[in-house]
């Protein structure tokens, strides 16, 4: 169960540090934890061979008006 200790261990960190966090799980064999934190969104999966991988996505600063929301649903739907 060390896996666990390390979630909770990591959880508690943000906790402490006031740093946003919610539970995820996208994948049978891990527990993702979705942070957000101003300019970034971090995507940290525990998986059950106690690998963890960490995707960290970067806001570039580029603000969209309401006519981007027109854009994102034609790129993004089927």
């Amino acid at each position: 169960m060390d896996i666990l200790k390390d979630i909770n261990k990591f959880l508690n960190t943000l906790e402490e540090s006031q740093i946003f966090y919610r539970l995820n799980k996208i994948r049978p064999e891990s527990i993702l934890v979705e942070v957000a934190v101003p300019g970034q969104r971090w995507e940290i999966e525990f998986l059950d061979d106690g690998t963890i991988m960490i995707e960290k996505f970067i806001n570039d600063g580029v603000v969209y008006d309401e006519k981007e929301l027109e854009v994102l649903i034609n790129e993004f739907s089927d």
